[in-house]
């Protein structure tokens, strides 16, 4: 009787932990709200990506974003405490490198959808910077998610179809490089206003694109783009400075000062669900089943990747 006992004993403990694993600290409605407001402008700012570069060449764009960035918000926000060596690497690494990329790759080489979904890797890429810079040792759960997301890759680089070329897929990855890059700059920034750090390390954006603009594109093109502009296209342009720079990243750090980072973060992982989903709803992409299965093997790694080790650690705490 006593070994039977002690079984449901273990019994009631595991569910215990099971129960514990899977409760997350309640937030307020409001905070609930904001959070899935920012995931959906993060979402769905693919897709307006897509209708600015209707009229204006890739790099055009970006630099044009990144201006408005800038202005007029650097008269009103103070330099944050940090190097201007730390602010020009975050702004190349994020103007020039991740969203030059994601816009060239953006036009005609990438759908909205799976450059939503591809540029995720990043994740992977700050994992593997950062095991370089601390000498730390790749685990197995982390080779097992990244195995199913790169299965995803694999299948999204198998189709022929005109939702993703080789050349595509390869520039998107290039931005995650760049955008894990510059997470590790931000990183070694320390605590500082994250607005204010966005806004001055845009200072350093501006100039390269806008020199790569002229080198690659030429001043011709530049200014068609810009006279070809209607309101929708600078409606586009200012969303992505003003909803996807500003409020995003101001609205998810007051987020995360007033709730555990293993509650909010996971709430990104909505983010390729918002942009395949905009981009099927307003530009009609297509959602073949290989795009599904790509999807889920992709999002499953990042999942496994974000989830498995409060999950171990919770076992070990109540076990």
């Amino acid at each position: 009787m006593g070994r039977f006992a002690a079984r449901d004993d273990d019994s009631r403990a595991a569910a215990r932990s099971i129960c514990a694993i899977m409760s997350r600290p309640a937030l307020p409605w409001s905070h609930v709200a904001l959070a899935m407001a920012v995931v959906a402008v993060w979402g769905t700012n693919f897709v307006v990506i897509k209708v600015a570069l209707e009229h204006l060449p890739p790099l055009t764009l970006a630099a044009l974003r990144f201006a408005l960035v800038v202005l007029p918000a650097i008269f009103v926000l103070k330099r944050p405490p940090v190097s201007w060596r730390n602010l020009a690497g975050y702004g190349l690494l994020i103007g020039a490198g991740q969203f030059g990329l994601l816009f060239l790759a953006m036009k005609g080489h990438i759908s909205p959808g799976l450059a939503s979904l591809v540029v995720q890797m990043q994740v992977f890429f700050t994992i593997g910077l950062s095991m370089r810079l601390t000498g730390e040792r790749i685990q197995r759960f982390q080779l097992a998610a990244l195995g199913l997301a790169a299965m995803g890759l694999v299948v999204i680089m198998s189709r022929t179809s005109g939702d993703a070329t080789p050349l595509g897929v390869a520039m998107v990855l290039g931005a995650a490089v760049s955008w894990a890059g510059g997470n590790t700059v931000s990183r070694a920034a320390g605590p500082v206003n994250t607005v204010a750090y966005v806004v001055w390390s845009s200072l350093f954006a501006v100039p390269p694109l806008v020199a790569l603009a002229l080198v690659f594109e030429g001043w011709p093109a530049m200014l068609a783009g810009v006279r070809a502009a209607d309101a929708g296209t600078w409606a586009a342009v200012v969303w992505q400075s003003a909803g996807n720079s500003l409020f995003g990243y101001a609205a998810w750090s007051w987020l995360l000062s007033r709730h555990p980072a293993a509650t909010i973060t996971p709430m990104a992982l909505l983010i390729p669900v918002f942009g395949m989903g905009a981009s099927a709803l307003l530009l009609g992409e297509s959602l073949p089943s290989w795009k599904v299965l790509a999807a889920l093997l992709v999002m499953s790694g990042l999942a496994i990747n974000l989830f498995w080790p409060m999950i171990r650690r919770r076992l070990r705490t109540a076990l």
